[in-house]
């Protein structure tokens, strides 16, 4: 069997004998009946839980529309237009929009590149800013003591719009929804206090009503105001397959439920052998973001067996503080150590890494040099077959395999999960 995995801006192929492969973990074969304009369309003409975007907005108000960065795959470019349309209707002027992009703890964007994101004609028409961790106001804290910081752009809106792509989050639960605003807008300090929850039981993938982390971020959110937003599920080729708009809760909860009707997969037992991609670029720019394929992989492999996870990487680990942590450990359990007595955004990932760690080996197929992989308590590999050959070598010939093509949009749910 021959199957192909996403690797930066092109693919992997990897061969495994017959009989070996147990599963691979696609999304469900819905019909696509909508094309992606006619999705969008319809979302915004038929809103959950709030008035149209055109019946909700004055002339003369300042909007803020907040989207994902360049580690995203939300078409913002493809979308922006219909939001435009619906606010130009409303009465809204052009130099009274605001285009932000949420990098939360991500570096800046170049102008190419939120030229990129926007799209011509938006980035033309209006005003695109970066968020900024230095000009933020705080408009209160949430009760569980996270600071509400915005950035200036978003807080001193009118009205706030938020745009993204729904799929699992390893402990937020889901993307999408209020967390465009936290932590997307926020400030490195806030996001900390959000994302120190991670270490509860509960803050996990494919969790919502019970997740501290979602709970916080939304009670973030409603301190804010979000007055609408857009959410897209997109398919394996990143084709927008459903759209939900209107209430920011409501909307996302939909959603949500949709996803895991796509990608939710439950499977029999765990296998020995897990090859997760990332699905390619922009996804595996860097280890910060393929590290979501790793967690989700990590619901679907043995104790004692073996992830191959396959990410350029390109861009490095794509973090100062994940990076030094990762580089500074001598081994896993350092860091599982040190994410509870000092939690610091950043080193989550690294300890993320240190916990799939503890029951599972790591093969990394990247760009990155390999003694630098072994640094970061993996192996490292130039292209999948040769990691696959590696682990069957060391597993034996019996031993079966699951794959994941699009790892970070997969959530394996074994039986004793």
């Amino acid at each position: 069997m021959i199957i192909q995995l996403g690797f930066g801006d092109s693919a992997q192929c990897v061969e495994i004998p017959d009989g070996r492969v147990r599963d691979i973990l696609l999304p469900e074969d819905i019909p696509h009946t909508l094309t992606d304009s006619q999705a969008v369309a319809l979302a915004l003409r038929s809103p959950i839980g709030t008035p149209r975007l055109r019946e909700l907005v004055r002339p003369g108000e300042r909007v803020a529309v907040v989207t994902s960065d360049i580690t995203r795959p939300m078409p913002t470019a493809f979308v922006m237009p219909y939001i435009l349309d619906e606010l130009f209707a409303a009465g809204a002027a052009a130099k009274d929009i605001t285009l932000v992009f949420a990098r939360g703890s991500h570096r800046r964007h170049s102008e190419e590149e939120m030229r990129h994101l926007a799209g011509d004609s938006c980035f033309e028409q209006i005003r695109c800013v970066d968020s900024d961790p230095d000009d933020c106001v705080r408009m209160g804290v949430t009760s569980r003591g996270t600071p509400v910081d915005i950035t200036r752009a978003a807080a001193e809106a009118d009205r706030r719009i938020c745009l993204g792509n729904i799929e699992y989050h390893y402990f937020a639960g889901y993307s999408g929804g209020a967390k465009a605003i936290m932590p997307g807008v926020s400030t490195p300090e806030a996001i900390q206090a959000n994302h120190k929850r991670m270490l509860e039981p509960m803050a996990c993938a494919g969790e919502l009503e019970r997740n501290p982390v979602r709970q916080d971020l939304e009670e973030a959110a409603a301190v804010v105001g979000v007055d609408f937003i857009l959410n897209v599920v997109l398919g394996p080729q990143k084709q927008i397959l459903r759209a939900y708009a209107g209430d920011v809760t409501a909307a996302h909860r939909a959603g949500c439920t949709f996803l895991d009707t796509l990608y939710r997969k439950r499977i029999s037992a765990r296998a020995d052998i897990v090859i997760a991609s990332q699905g390619g670029a922009p996804k595996d720019l860097n280890l910060y973001q393929t590290q979501k394929a790793l967690d989700n992989a990590g619901h679907a492999v043995r104790d004692g067996g073996i992830i191959i996870l396959v990410g350029s990487c390109r861009e490095g680990l794509g973090h100062t503080v994940f990076e030094e942590w990762m580089l500074s450990a001598r081994r896993p359990s350092d860091l599982t150590a040190r994410i509870r007595r000092q939690f610091q955004l950043g080193g989550h990932k690294a300890a993320a890494i240190a916990a799939t760690l503890e029951h599972a080996e790591i093969f990394l197929v990247s760009d990155l040099e390999p003694a630098f992989v072994r640094r970061l308590f993996m192996e490292p590999y130039a292209d999948v077959q040769s990691a696959y050959e590696a682990a069957a070598k060391r597993l034996g010939p019996a031993a079966d395999v699951i794959v994941m093509p699009y790892g970070g949009s997969t959530l394996p749910t074994p039986p004793d999960e």
